[in-house]
């Protein structure tokens, strides 16, 4: 089954709600998206939004390349051959992830659609739902609460709670919602490289009695030696997230002493479905757990992370809420989310339609 067409526009999405988090505040998303289409009709998508200051490219980077003539050298090759067309790939677009995300999940997408099954189930599914967690900025305590009575009266189950700039205040909201909710909402943290050593060992040793599921990327990226220095009980809870963009920083954070106990995989960071298999495995090797995260996205990047997640039996951790402050999209379905609990949709491919 030849690719007979590819297609790219780019978008500007609103967010419904603006948020702050470590070093900036968001209030709409650029967003690449990509459909190739086979000879048959069919349609994969794929979609993109790089963060710069975590990959070092640009939306406007990724449009331009996913515009350019290397891009048109895929039509006339066969779907069937996904690996290959996905390391391919990997080698044509080594510094561009965005790029290479948004054609590896549209190459997913169109070869589970031409084989007749959801993309989970090609890959291997090993979970059927899971919590998300819902994500709240960095706000002052009364922010925080009422926005949290909110995802509660949704039913949503989990907090992330965006952390970094003063950790006095960050162990204060996160008491205050203990208080108000008691053991109704879990809670894991971002600190977005926020804190020092220091800060970390104080706001772990202030938070024993709160029941934090982890810690996402506390310290800068490059602070690995720092992040294997720190007490065991810190390491197991930590989530590497900007230090870990790619297969070989996963491989650097599987060496002994182990820096974290989580890998959080972002297509958005790695390049795409096919990467982060890569990473996952090693994750596994080295007795690791993982977490999905996402940046602002649309549905069909948030539908591609959840297919791959339910396929790894070592996920523990999904944090795929970016397209849920999206105030449009250019697509429908992909998942479901009921009381907090994510579940792909029984349909070929990632199950999307078009708006």
């Amino acid at each position: 089954m030849k690719i007979k067409d590819i297609r790219v526009r780019k978008e500007a999405l609103d967010l419904t709600r603006p948020y702050t988090i470590a070093y900036k505040t968001v209030s709409d998303v650029a967003v690449c998206f990509v459909e190739v289409e086979a000879e048959n009709g069919m349609i994969g998508r794929g979609a993109a939004n790089p963060s710069k200051q975590v990959v070092g490219e640009t939306v406007d980077q990724t449009f331009a390349t996913l515009q350019g003539e290397g891009v048109s050298t895929y039509i006339g090759r066969d779907i069937r051959e996904l690996r290959l067309l996905c390391e391919q790939l990997h080698q044509q677009f080594p510094q561009q992830p965005g790029a290479k995300a948004a054609l590896d999940i549209a190459f997913h997408d169109l070869f589970s659609q031409v084989i007749g099954v959801p993309l989970v189930d090609y890959l291997g599914r090993h979970h059927q739902s899971l919590a998300t967690s819902i994500t709240i900025g960095i706000k002052n305590v009364e922010e925080t609460l009422t926005e949290a009575q909110e995802y509660a009266d949704r039913k949503f189950r989990i907090l992330k709670i965006k952390l970094g700039h003063s950790v006095e205040e960050d162990i204060e909201r996160l008491v205050k919602l203990r208080e108000r909710f008691g053991s109704q909402l879990g809670i894991r943290v971002d600190a977005n490289q926020g804190y020092s050593v220091q800060d970390l060992i104080h706001f772990h040793a202030q938070t024993l009695d709160l029941d934090i599921e982890l810690v996402e990327q506390p310290l800068p990226a490059d602070a690995m030696e720092e992040m294997r220095q720190l007490p065991e009980a810190i390491k197991a809870s930590i989530a590497a997230d900007e230090s870990l963009v790619n297969a070989e920083n996963a491989y650097q954070l599987a060496q002994a002493p182990l820096p974290c106990g989580i890998y959080n995989i972002k297509l958005m960071k790695c390049g795409g479905i096919y990467q982060a298999q890569r990473i996952a495995e090693m994750a596994r090797a080295a007795g690791h757990t993982l977490m999905w995260g996402c940046n602002d996205e649309s549905i069909v990047s948030i539908a591609a992370g959840l297919h791959v997640a339910f396929s790894c039996p070592h996920t523990r951790y999904i944090d795929l809420d970016g397209s849920l402050d999206l105030a449009r999209d250019l697509v429908s379905g992909g998942f479901v989310i009921e009381e907090g609990m994510m579940r792909t949709i029984d349909a070929p491919g990632l199950g999307l339609q078009a708006l």
